[in-house]
Formats: C-alpha cells, sequence, structure tokens
C-alpha cells in the first residue's frame, strides 16, 4: 500500500493541531513552517503555535460556548488543550497557560512524533501532492497569498486577481500589553475574579471617576501608529483598541473592557468606578509569575504614549513595558464562497483551508478547525469521506456559519450559543435556554463521533 502523506503549510496552532491529528491517525506529516526564515510582524519565535495576542483560550466553563467547544475538541483528541492544560496559569474560570512553556511543549510534541517531519521554509505555492492543509493564518505571505489568489480567482471565473471584488478580506487585530510583575504596586491592586469565580486569579487595578477620565483622555491624545494609505480602519469588533472604544463616548471604556461589574475593592467595600484587569501571563522559576498581561488594553498608540498612560493606571504608576501594545493586519478568505462545510477548497477538494484564515476569531476556534481538517485530510487519503459534525454541536454550528453567512457581510466570528440552531420550544430565560442547547449539543456530538472511523 503506497504511503499517505498529509502536506500542512503554517505551524500555528490550526496547522499543529492539523498534523498531530493526521499522524496518530497513521499518515506521513509533511509540516512547512516558514519561521525563522521569514518573519511576521507578529511572532517574536521560531517555535511552533505561539500565541501573539493573549494567553488564554478562554472559558472552560459549559455556561460558555467556548466551554461546549472545549468539549469537543478533547473527545476529538486534542493536542494543544492537553498541552494547555499542563501549563496552565490561573485565571479564574478561564484557560490560560504559560505562552512560553505551552508553545515548547507543542513544539517538542509535534517535532518528536516519528511520523512528523517539520520543514522551516516557506511554501509560495501548494504543491502538487493531495491531500494539503492551508493553515498559515491570519498573516500568510505575500507570495502564498498572491498563488491563492489566482486560484481562487480561476474557480470564480474572475480575471483580475488585483480588482476591487474580495476574495481576500481583512480587519486589524490589536495585541495587549504586558507588564513586569515586580513593577505592580501590590498595596494598591488587589486580587479577585469577576463574581469570585475561579478564586482570586486576577489583579485588579481600581480607578475613581477623576482617573477614569484622565486614563481616557491620555489615551485620545495618544499618537497612533499610521496605517498604510491603502488600508481602510476596519477592526474586529471583538478585540477593539482602547482609543477606538474612548472615541466612541465617555463611558465605553468601562463599559467594556474596563468594566467594574462582580468586583468589590477590599478597602472600601465598594464597587470601583472602572478597573483595569491583569491576568498572569508566566509561572517564574518558583512558581509565581514574572509577567501580567493587562487584560482588554489592546492599543496601536505609540510606545511612548502608552506608557503614559498605562502609568495613569492605579497601580502601574512605575510599570516596566515587556510588551507594548501593538496591531497587525489579519487575512481572512471569503469562506461562504470558497469552502465546503468539511473545510475543503471548493475548487480542489484535495484542499483544505483551516485556522484564521477561514474567518474563524481566537486560537480556540482556529484549533478546532485545524483539528477537523487533519482528521478529514487523513479521511481523504484513505477514499474515505471528509466528514463535519452535526449543526447542533458547537464546532458543526461554527463551519456552518463560515461557509453558509451572507458573502456581503461576512466578517470573523468567535464561538456563540447564537450560531447554534434554535430549540424547538421557546425558553426564554438565557441561562436555561443555554444549557439546554448544550444538552442537545452533546448528545448529538456523542453520536455523530461514534459513527466516525478511528
Amino acid at each position: 500500500m503506497p504511503e499517505r502523506v498529509v502536506t500542512i503549510i503554517g505551524g500555528g496552532l490550526a496547522g499543529c493541531e492539523a498534523a498531530w491529528q493526521a499522524a496518530r491517525r497513521g499518515c506521513v506529516v509533511r509540516l512547512f513552517e516558514m519561521r525563522p526564515a521569514v518573519r511576521t510582524p507578529a511572532h517574536q519565535t521560531d517555535r511552533l503555535a505561539e500565541l501573539v495576542c493573549s494567553n488564554s483560550l478562554k472559558s472552560e466553563s459549559l455556561e460558555d460556548a467556548s466551554g461546549l467547544l472545549k468539549v469537543e475538541m478533547r473527545a476529538l483528541g486534542s493536542l494543544l488543550l492537553t498541552c494547555a492544560e499542563a501549563h496552565r496559569v490561573p485565571a479564574g474560570s478561564a484557560l490560560a497557560v504559560d505562552r512560553e512553556r505551552f508553545a515548547a511543549a507543542v513544539t517538542e510534541t509535534i517535532s518528536s512524533h516519528p511520523l512528523v517531519q517539520v520543514l522551516r521554509e516557506e511554501m509560495p505555492d501548494l504543491p502538487e501532492a493531495r491531500p494539503v492543509i492551508v493553515a498559515t493564518g491570519p498573516l500568510t505571505s505575500d507570495r502564498l497569498s498572491t498563488a491563492l489568489l489566482v486560484r481562487f480567482d480561476a474557480f470564480l471565473g474572475r480575471q483580475d486577481p488585483a480588482g476591487d471584488d474580495a476574495r481576500w478580506l481583512y480587519f486589524y487585530d490589536a495585541i495587549s500589553p504586558i507588564v513586569s510583575a515586580d513593577s505592580i504596586d501590590h498595596a494598591v491592586v488587589f486580587a479577585a475574579s469577576r463574581y469570585g469565580k475561579g478564586g482570586a486569579d486576577y489583579l485588579n487595578c481600581p480607578l475613581t471617576p477623576d482617573e477614569y477620565l484622565q486614563f481616557r483622555e491620555a489615551v485620545l491624545k495618544g499618537e497612533r501608529y499610521p496605517l498604510h494609505e491603502f488600508e481602510a480602519r476596519n477592526y474586529f469588533e471583538g478585540c477593539l483598541p482602547i482609543e477606538e472604544l474612548a472615541e466612541r463616548g465617555e463611558d465605553t471604556l468601562r463599559f467594556g473592557p474596563m468594566r467594574p461589574v462582580g468586583l468589590k475593592d477590599p478597602r472600601t467595600g465598594r464597587r470601583p468606578y472602572a478597573v483595569v484587569q491583569l491576568r498572569q501571563e508566566n509561572r517564574g522559576a518558583d512558581g509565581r509569575p514574572t509577567m501580567y498581561n493587562l487584560v482588554g488594553m489592546q492599543t496601536r498608540l505609540r510606545r511612548g504614549d502608552q506608557l503614559k498612560a498605562f502609568r495613569l493606571i492605579p497601580g502601574l504608576h512605575q510599570a516596566e513595558m515587556l510588551r507594548y501594545g501593538s496591531l497587525h493586519r489579519n487575512t481572512f478568505i471569503l469562506a461562504p464562497l470558497l469552502l465546503r462545510e468539511t473545510l475543503q477548497f471548493r475548487g480542489d477538494p484535495g484542499v483544505f483551508i483551516a485556522g484564521q484564515l477561514t474567518g474563524v476569531e481566537g486560537y480556540l476556534e482556529s484549533a478546532a478547525t485545524g483539528l477537523l481538517a487533519g482528521i478529514n485530510a487523513v479521511r481523504l487519503a484513505r477514499d474515505e469521506p471528509p466528514c463535519t459534525p452535526p449543526a447542533t454541536t458547537m464546532l458543526g454550528a461554527l463551519l456552518r456559519y463560515i461557509t453558509q453567512a451572507d458573502p456581503k457581510t461576512f466578517q470573523p466570528i468567535n464561538a456563540n450559543f447564537g450560531l447554534l440552531p434554535p430549540l424547538a420550544q421557546v425558553v426564554r430565560d438565557r441561562s436555561l435556554r443555554n444549557r439546554l442547547l448544550v444538552e442537545r449539543a452533546l448528545s448529538s456530538f456523542r453520536v455523530w463521533h461514534q459513527g466516525l472511523n478511528p
């Protein structure tokens, strides 16, 4: 029997999950990662599965859509969730990780698998061999982007790859800053999670009305790194820069990432007017964190103005910035026109697209699509039909959205309960409705999963 080979382009979360799924099912994997030969604007290392924007993989609770998606991914043997569990750091009900140890663990596991060959070079075009999984993420190289665009245009019958009608779309994703743990004033901040969920896993910087307005004014007045002339200001609504939020109104920040709900300052016994939460970024050699992430404080302010603004926050007056906030362009395809729910390119069923390139938003969602792409690539190599979970599951609903949404209004999306088909009965209580949606999702997922070949 000829050797079954799966080619994967991209060593991010989706590519690594796809590689693991293919290898554990007995296929030889050739995984191409262009770093460090070709660098990107966002990555800092050459490790596989490097987390860039955040160290959080979202909530574990089944009260959240991300919790449901994790259950489905674990049932399918997710490598990334296994590595995340081994290197998690406290974050309330969220699964957050020490990003360096997480990436090192994934890199070691993938690189040491006897069926996986990691090739550190750029792939400027798709290879002839099939199946191939493209999981190059939102920072796909220019040469591969052009090659893919030509293929998409040929499929859609368009002659001008540089034309205005987009087969590639984009939005801007901003990265939150990181501060040194030693530079935080612990006499000012207090440890707590909202509503006490998960214990005292966050450090909270409380702001009075005057302090909040002073911070907002500094954000509004700060100079920003400019966009290129040909680029529109096109942000993902779920990850807006703080300066964009500040422009939308006086209270937008404190009703958004600086919301104080569910928190009580132990020194006053009252809820603060606004709050900036700090989430543990890593574990030091002694088990204590050395870095904290400023949750929701993503920005494209210039570094000097970032420092001025963030040092206005109580508890951060002497903050040492270990990573400044930044902004990078995220690219995704027009999946409703180009992809099947199996993640196969409609113009070539031997080509799979996975990760943020498909139009899913978030680390967890990207990994989930890579997981399914890996499974389906193996099925195709075995002459078995590719599969997709039922639309009543979270993964199935996510795939249905990105492949069936209106192409004219298509935008990246996170896992959420609104993607699931409505229940047969009307349930007005949201908590009860979500529990029933979860029960239905898990039931239909089990039935589907039992029917899969190993």
